[in-house]
């Protein structure tokens, strides 16, 4: 299995930050791999000073910050640096000087805390790279339904079966809820935050409809858009914004809500294994949402939305790259074919491409601007934007 933990396309875009900024953000949920990817990039690096937040030691060494970190040289790494936002302040003289002697690698939760304080602090010294779970181009094609399933988590992808994956699973819900939350600073009932999390489980790949979720757990809508604004900064909800620019027809404006990796959402639905999925009827969402997910972290995620109409047109995920207009719609069967809301989402968008992905192997046209492919053909697309950065 060793192969499969080489992430060389992550690798390579904070391998290129780190040339071109003094300051380089890995942004992710909690156990992507972050802290992995950090020791691969430092196993390249002679002079390295690691320090990791979680550990007293680090945080006592780092309590007078400008002493300890202005004499230090070479590549500086900060493993959740969230539970310091003062060091922000710091970095910024910092990284102004003119040797500039060292760089720093910061990795982190991705709070809003976190990106604030990054913003405001470090303005035009810092570049972001996002640290999904395991991708498909990383885990070979012939892993496809073992990575639907456990979701791209690097251990519980890498547990021993698949009853080991949920256990880690539930051990990561427990934590994220009981102590990863409370140490950004937020005061959410954890019971009602897992609450709000399973509803929206059962809602993923749906238009958010904050009301309704909000009669649901009997809370105000307020609170709903609260929770969502904690899951969404934190990396395990997406929130995937709408497209409504042409205006000759009316449509949705709300966003659409997916929990971001399949193996948490198969977790939180109560789905142990595949069979239980083929069978489940949130089946074609699970697919949906998986392969979303892949889409955006090899093609990046900047520009991209979905598109619906209030008479029943849509297109999965939509996206604007260097002045060209995509499509891409997902679906869950063996032989996908030209749909009615396919020709509609070609003419209303001006598409240049439109790909259907699915989960089969074989890859043929269904039009002249149409193509089905499989999730594996996703990297060699033309709009794969290997350089993307926040």
């Amino acid at each position: 299995m060793k192969q499969i933990l080489l992430r060389l396309r992550l690798e390579n875009q904070v391998l290129r930050c780190l040339k071109e900024s003094p300051v380089t953000v890995l942004l992710g949920a909690r156990q992507t791999g972050k802290t992995t990817l950090a020791r691969m990039i430092t196993e390249k690096r002679h002079e390295v000073h690691f320090f990791d937040l979680e550990r007293a030691a680090a945080r006592e060494a780092l309590s007078t910050p400008e002493l300890t970190l202005g004499e230090l040289r070479g590549l500086v790494v900060i493993d959740e640096v969230q539970r310091l936002p003062s060091l922000f302040e710091v970095l910024r003289p910092l990284c102004d000087r003119l040797d500039n002697p060292a760089i720093f690698l910061l990795l982190g939760s991705a709070s809003p805390n976190l990106i604030r304080g990054v913003s405001e602090t470090l303005a035009g010294r810092a570049l972001f790279v996002r640290v999904p779970g395991f991708t498909i181009d990383e885990v070979g094609p012939e892993r496809q339904n073992r990575l639907w399933l456990r979701g791209g988590f690097p251990r519980a992808y890498l547990a021993a079966d698949d009853g080991a994956s949920w256990r880690w699973m539930e051990g990561f819900v427990t934590t994220f809820l009981e102590r990863d939350i409370p140490q950004l600073g937020l005061r959410v009932p954890a019971e009602a935050l897992r609450r709000f999390w399973i509803m929206t489980s059962h809602y993923h790949g749906q238009v958010w409809n904050a009301a309704e979720l909000a009669r649901s757990l009997d809370v105000a809508p307020n609170t709903v858009r609260h929770y969502l604004d904690i899951l969404n900064g934190a990396f395990v909800l997406r929130v995937l914004p709408p497209w409504y620019q042409n205006v000759k027809k009316r449509q949705v404006k709300s966003p659409k809500v997916y929990i971001r990796d399949s193996g948490l959402l198969h977790f939180l639905l109560g789905i142990p294994s595949m069979p239980a999925l083929r069978s489940n009827p949130r089946y074609g969402a699970s697919w949906e949402g998986f392969a979303l997910e892949q889409a955006l972290a090899i093609l990046g995620d900047r520009e991209a939305y979905f598109w619906s109409t209030l008479r029943g047109a849509e297109l999965d995920l939509f996206i604007l790259r260097r002045g060209r207009r995509y499509g891409i719609e997902f679906k869950c069967t063996d032989a996908p074919s030209m749909t009615r809301s396919l020709h509609i989402a070609l003419a209303d968008l001006e598409l240049d491409q439109l790909y259907v992905v699915y989960p089969g192997k074989d890859r043929y046209p269904l039009h002249s601007q149409v193509e089905a492919l499989p999730l594996t053909a996703l990297p060699d697309l033309p709009l794969t934007n290997k350089n993307e950065t926040y």
